[in-house]
């Protein structure tokens, strides 16, 4: 039995060895023994290399333990300031920052050049800022006097105040902006909130939303008892208006007004009623047929005649 080679006398066999003897038979393996002897000489080459390399490299211990030292260190730091290690230098550059930023409170000159600088700019600002909300002022008092007349409202007055906050200014511009309203001729105007009734609080912000709808980025908007206090041809313009609005926005409208519900694209009946002694609320989304019933019953009460059935489909346009 022939003896076993162990792995080194393996690796030394080379392709001349195991592939010259083919070339009796076969001359054209000539140039491909001849390039994998060429490889075996260069791998041969790099082996030598690198035995030669790793003689060379000595540990460095002292290396060694500052390297491990400074890594201690910064997952250390990185304990304490609460962070990843790898945020360490965005932490440094942001308290370097802070720290100059409060190196310039020592500076009575610079800061007051600051202070400068910042008032000027401020100055500017405000004063355009000024010249607009005068110009937006006037425009909008006069549109929304002309929809109060509409609205049932004609001897009221509707006024944008712009009361000057000068010299000191604030964050909002040189002046702060109030709603003054009358709604009885001869009176002077008072700020909204404090003279107008429900009602009429609603129809002045119907006249105020519809003026300002394409400057305005509200969703929805929602109006109760907007028609308080009015009927007829003045309840049918309020309607008009709220579905003028509602075509750029939802608009959701409580109303008991069959001239404003008729205007609607959709129509719900919210209907309170007992329920084993519990008082319950129950709203159902009216079809076409419901809300000729309901406009009818809202026109003519609890007797519900052809007539009234007729008048509800022309005010929904369905006849």
């Amino acid at each position: 039995m022939a003896p076993l080679r162990s792995n080194s006398q393996k690796s030394r066999v080379s392709a001349s060895d195991t592939s010259g003897p083919l070339v009796e038979y076969d001359a054209s393996l000539r140039e491909t023994i001849a390039l994998l002897e060429s490889g075996e000489a260069q791998l041969r080459e790099a082996a030598y290399a690198l035995r030669h390399y790793v003689d060379r490299i000595e540990l460095d211990p002292g290396r060694l333990r500052e390297v491990e030292q400074r890594l201690e260190a910064v997952h250390n730091a990185a304990r304490k300031f609460r962070t990843k290690p790898e945020g360490l230098p965005d932490l440094l550059a942001s308290v370097q920052a802070r720290l100059k930023d409060l190196e310039i409170t020592g500076d009575l000159d610079a800061l007051a050049g600051q202070e400068h600088e910042a008032r000027l700019h401020y100055d500017g600002l405000a004063a355009r800022l000024s010249a607009e909300r005068g110009k937006a002022a006037t425009k909008l008092g006069r549109e929304v006097n002309t929809a109060m007349k509409e609205l049932a409202m004609a001897g009221g007055r509707f006024d944008v105040e712009l009361r000057s906050l000068l010299p000191d200014g604030s964050i909002a511009g040189n002046e702060q902006v109030e709603f003054l309203v009358t709604t009885n001729p001869g009176v002077e105007p008072r700020p909204l909130s404090k003279v107008a009734s429900g009602g009429e609080l609603s129809r002045i912000s119907l006249a105020i939303q519809v003026i300002t709808s394409r400057a305005a980025a509200v969703p929805t908007l929602i109006f109760d008892e907007v028609d308080a206090g009015i009927g007829g041809a003045v309840a049918e313009i309020v309607g008009k208006k709220l579905k003028t609005l509602g075509e750029e926005r939802q608009v959701l409208c409580v109303t008991r007004l069959p001239q404003v519900a008729s205007q609607a694209r959709e129509q719900w009946s919210v209907a309170k009623g007992a329920d084993g002694g519990v008082a319950k609320s129950r709203v159902a989304v009216l079809d076409q047929n419901s809300r000729i019933e309901e406009i009818a019953r809202m026109l003519g009460g609890v007797a519900i005649t052809p007539t009234t059935r007729k008048h509800a489909a022309e005010m929904l346009g369905l006849r």
